[in-house]
């Protein structure tokens, strides 16, 4: 157990963080999931602006890596792109 002030305050921030981080990276993955349910492209197209939005985010704030969400966001656009075409 920590035995500084400092050392106790940090252990109860990393904590939020964590839940905080748990809760935007899982909402991501639904709405990941959500777009790639969608079958009409202007719904798939907004939904994809969001997703994009939350990748983007979470490679800011260190949550995913930043490679990992340009990979995402990439086949996402694809599978959108797509959807105009069918």
């Amino acid at each position: 157990m920590a035995n500084h002030k400092s050392a106790l305050k940090r252990i109860r921030a990393n904590e939020t963080k964590r839940l905080r981080n748990r809760y935007q990276h899982k909402t991501t993955r639904s709405y990941v999931k959500k777009l790639r349910a969608t079958t009409e492209h202007g719904v798939a197209l907004e939904v994809y602006k969001t997703v994009s939005s939350m990748l983007d985010r979470l490679a800011k704030k260190n949550v995913i890596h930043k490679n990992k969400a340009a990979n995402q966001k990439s086949k996402l656009a694809k599978f959108v792109n797509k959807l105009a075409v069918a």
